[in-house]
């Protein structure tokens, strides 16, 4: 009988931690989402800006000089992104395993 008591206290505690997961999953899902939305909202509205002084220029060194300071803001704000999306991921899975964390240490003991 105790080794039934000890199985639905282990199985009691891995849906716990389970749960905890769960939540801190959704939680950095949603971040990550919100700030993909935020991104491409961002994204396409400088790319529709430089759309329009691209179309405004009155010559080919005006829409050269357009184009090239839409390529280098986009590409450090792609970067920088990338960097904060990177760090997104890596706290969500940081707080994913968390719970599980100091059950996997008690185990191994």
């Amino acid at each position: 009988m105790k080794s039934f008591e000890d199985a639905n206290k282990v199985g009691k505690e891995m849906m716990d931690h389970s749960l905890k997961s769960f939540a801190a999953m959704s939680k950095g899902i949603q971040a990550i989402t919100s700030e993909a939305t935020d991104y491409s909202k961002k994204s396409y509205e400088e790319g529709i800006a430089a759309f329009e002084k691209l179309a405004a220029a009155k010559s080919l060194d005006k829409a050269v000089e357009v184009q090239t300071e839409y390529m280098k803001s986009a590409y450090e704000t792609f970067v920088s992104e990338a960097t904060k999306m990177g760090e997104l991921y890596a706290d969500l899975a940081k707080e994913a395993y968390k719970p599980f964390e100091t059950a996997f240490a008690s185990a191994t003991k």
